[in-house]
């Protein structure tokens, strides 16, 4: 008989039970979500050929998928960053925002000479998107706001300042649509790699996850944001600078999505329009779980993400699939990664009930001859 049953978390979890429980997540995930698109019409061989054939081995769509990713893998890694910390950046569309507008600024008023005019846009991309969620940080440093609030509070601010922009003064005079001027070819575009419209904002994805890598997995960075993530009072108590440590951290995210709005407006759109930013808060979100916060595995999560979307066009194409519909699949593939992650942090312990043996002695049943 068991007397209790407790849930007790794991202070270790082996590599195989990690492997493990994310492939059973998935394949729950990418079972209902199969099941769903059934349900709505779309054959199973639609399903492969889209979401696999089209997306990561026809050439044209893998082109799509691999520029689509770019960004993603961008946010994903600031987003990694954060929630090591346990900082909820809800926020990231809004920095996204940031960026494109600041890198537009720099192409729209020629600023700096043409030949160093891209870097000028990249570095005003990543500026604006720390310091636009700088001020998240520094609410919740000194007054204790929930970042969760503010950073979804500037979101709608940030798209409310592109909004005016588009319909105010950056209004490109030659078309009656809100967008700003087309960016010159020559020197506020991000160049070509030679595949599809692969462009070189990649390699600057890349190189980003290299130093993220670096320092999550390498440096003693690593260890002060597991530290804090874990237990700010222990943290503290061992002589970590929580607040400096915290400030850094969200600013470098905050970049990372900054630079990804660059990368958008410089490397797909040549221009800021109204949809240039669309869901990148929830996608970041998704595979900073799927990554199990682990900057090497968000580079090719991105991607498989990045995949969804590319899968994405064609469905609403040629089966009339609204928007909403990859949302929902998106949520519950994640949904189901977090629920099955519960095994991988917790386990049941079982007690035993013991009954114990009491001998009774002869005195204490006979009564006293005396």
């Amino acid at each position: 008989m068991f007397s209790r049953i407790d849930l007790v978390a794991r202070q270790n979890i082996p590599l195989w039970l990690n492997i493990t429980t994310l492939g059973c997540g998935l394949a729950l995930g990418l079972g209902l979500a199969t099941s769903l698109l059934l349900i709505n019409g779309v054959d199973f061989r639609g399903i492969v050929n889209e979401f696999i054939l089209y997306s990561f081995i026809n050439e044209r769509g893998l082109a799509q998928t691999v520029t689509r990713g770019t960004a993603l893998l961008l946010t994903g890694l600031g987003t990694v960053v954060v929630l090591k910390l346990r900082f909820w950046n809800i926020g990231i569309d809004g920095q996204v925002w940031l960026g494109a507008i600041a890198a537009t600024g720099i192409a729209t008023y020629d600023v700096g000479d043409p030949s160093i005019r891209l870097i000028l846009m990249a570095i005003a991309a990543i500026a604006a998107g720390s310091l636009w969620v700088g001020i998240p940080v520094l609410l919740k440093l000194r007054l204790g706001v929930n970042e969760v609030i503010s950073t979804l509070m500037l979101t709608y601010i940030a798209f409310l300042i592109a909004q005016h922009l588009l319909y105010g003064d950056w209004r490109d005079p030659s078309t009656s649509f809100p967008v700003s001027k087309t960016f010159n070819a020559d020197s506020e575009r991000l160049s070509q790699v030679g595949f599809g419209h692969v462009h070189s904002g990649i390699w600057l994805a890349l190189a980003a996850a290299v130093i993220i890598c670096y320092l999550m997995l390498v440096n003693r960075f690593g260890f002060y944001l597991t530290a804090i993530g874990l237990n700010v009072k222990g943290a503290k108590a061992a002589g970590v600078r929580v607040s400096l440590v915290v400030a850094i951290s969200v600013l470098i995210a905050g970049g990372l999505c900054g630079l990804a709005g660059f990368t958008i407006v410089a490397g797909q759109e040549y221009r800021l329009t109204q949809f240039v930013v669309h869901g990148h808060t929830f996608s970041a979100i998704l595979i900073a779980f799927l990554a199990r916060f682990n900057p090497i595995a968000v580079v090719p999560i991105a991607f498989i993400v990045a995949g969804l979307f590319t899968a994405e066009d064609t469905l609403k194409t040629f089966y009339q699939l609204p928007k909403s519909m990859m949302l929902i699949v998106e949520a519950i593939i994640l949904a189901s990664v977090v629920s099955v992650e519960f095994f991988a942090r917790y386990k049941l312990s079982f007690r035993l009930k013991t009954i114990a043996n009491t001998s009774l002695s002869e005195e204490s049943i006979l009564p006293d001859d005396s």
